[in-house]
């Protein structure tokens, strides 16, 4: 996918793979951010193994993803608004801080068996958390850098992202199995959150680059900035029917249950392994030179991720599973990194808090309305047909973006774009 440095050219030298942790407020950004991750994965194992083991029914985790999506499709002109016109830092802490509140209320339903609509409840509070948390988080340190520092950063970013998903994961399987309840990862979850909200402390609280105005037209400035853009809406596009058709994480307890009979420590493995196989690729990336074509790179990635899915659904040896996603993680790294970098360098400060939150809602929509489809299709055709069928589903989304946007695989190297002003 990426053909190789070209002799004389300096762009495509490898770069300083530890650039990005020699600045502090990376540091402890990164921190911070691998312990809320490590915690919001121990919830997302703790809920489904929850809901599984209480109803035994595909559509209970399905619905997992329809109850954390409604408050972000609701919150999102909102909380882009808030990220452009507040210190982002601020709103961050607020967001994690509700975050632990969600947490610490899943604990105590888990802790006195409460009803389970109590706990779709609280996955409500869990996104609208997250809708704040997204482009808040995902701008702040754009306003701390400068943009060659962007794809060195990101790919450092998404490493220990993934160190932290794989890690989650298997905590939060490890707790449940230890205890035979949900209730210790629920609680992890929210010291997760805490500890992240103290290393945003050390970052400074900076206002974005100019006041943002509070008419109408504002508030959309940011589809409107990226309806004009078809690389960026190409790209994002890709990712958004991908994954929502190519996920398979929502339906793991079913799988590590009943297909593979591996009990609640297999499913906190299986959660894992993408997770695995994106850190792995993340810190490839940091060594390897800037993509020359990235948007070509991007659509062989999604088509990979869509094979990779297609065989997790016909394994039944928890190997090949495992296997199986730990390349969907690797495909998914690149995909990530392309997209973010893409997103920071073309979008304008004043903007980037407005286009990440709509940026979010394609990929909360692709993981969490995904999640809901898996489900849902798993009740009608069982898991099996469910995630295979996602698989060849995400390879035509990918011929058939290359077919309505073929400027993105002439996509010049990342590097070479520049912030792009109405």
């Amino acid at each position: 996918m990426n053909p190789g440095p070209t002799p004389g050219n300096p762009e495509d030298s490898a770069p300083d793979a530890w650039a990005a942790l020699r600045l502090p407020v990376v540091r402890a950004f990164a921190l911070g951010r691998m312990a809320a991750v490590m915690g919001f994965q121990a919830l997302s194992v703790a809920v489904g193994w929850q809901l599984y083991e209480r109803t035994g029914s595909a559509w209970s985790l399905g619905l997992v993803g329809a109850f954390e999506l409604a408050p972000v499709l609701l919150l999102m002109l909102p909380a882009g608004h808030v990220a452009d016109r507040f210190p982002r830092r601020n709103v961050a802490m607020f967001a994690h801080l509700l975050l632990a509140l969600a947490a610490l209320g899943l604990a105590l339903v888990s802790a006195r068996q409460a009803p389970v609509s109590f706990i779709y409840l609280l996955l409500m509070l869990v996104g609208a958390a997250r809708a704040f948390a997204s482009p808040s988080v995902a701008t702040l340190l754009p306003q701390l850098l400068r943009p060659e520092q962007f794809a060195n950063v990101n790919a450092w970013l998404s490493t220990s992202f993934e160190l932290a998903s794989i890690s989650g994961p298997a905590v939060g399987g490890w707790l449940i199995a230890l205890s035979g309840s949900a209730t210790g990862a629920f609680v992890a979850a929210a010291v997760g959150q805490l500890l992240f909200v103290l290393m945003l402390l050390r970052l400074p609280a900076r206002l974005p680059a100019r006041p943002a105005t509070t008419g109408a037209s504002d508030l959309f400035a940011g589809f409107t900035f990226i309806r004009r853009r078809p690389v960026f809406l190409a790209a994002i596009t890709l990712d958004l029917f991908a994954v929502l058709f190519g996920g398979a994480v929502a339906l793991l307890p079913m799988f590590a249950k009943d297909i593979l009979h591996v009990g609640p420590l297999g499913l906190g493995w299986l959660r894992a392994a993408p997770a695995l196989g994106a850190m792995c690729m993340a810190l490839l990336m940091t060594r390897l030179p800037p993509w020359r074509r990235p948007g070509y790179a991007l659509l062989l990635t999604v088509a990979g991720f869509g094979l990779a899915t297609l065989g997790f659904g016909l394994s039944r040896s928890m190997m090949l599973s495992m296997i199986c996603l730990f390349l969907t993680g690797v495909f998914d790294s690149i995909s990530v990194v392309i997209r973010l970098t893409l997103e920071q360098i073309l979008t304008p400060d004043i903007l980037r808090g407005r286009v990440s939150a709509i940026h979010y809602v394609f990929i909360g929509f692709s993981n969490e309305f995904g999640a809901f489809e898996s489900g849902a299709t798993a009740a009608l055709v069982g898991p099996v047909l469910s995630v295979a069928g996602g698989g060849l589903a995400a390879l035509l989304v990918v011929a058939l973006v290359g077919v309505v946007w073929p400027e993105l695989a002439r996509l010049g190297p990342l590097a070479s774009l520049e912030p792009l002003e109405d």
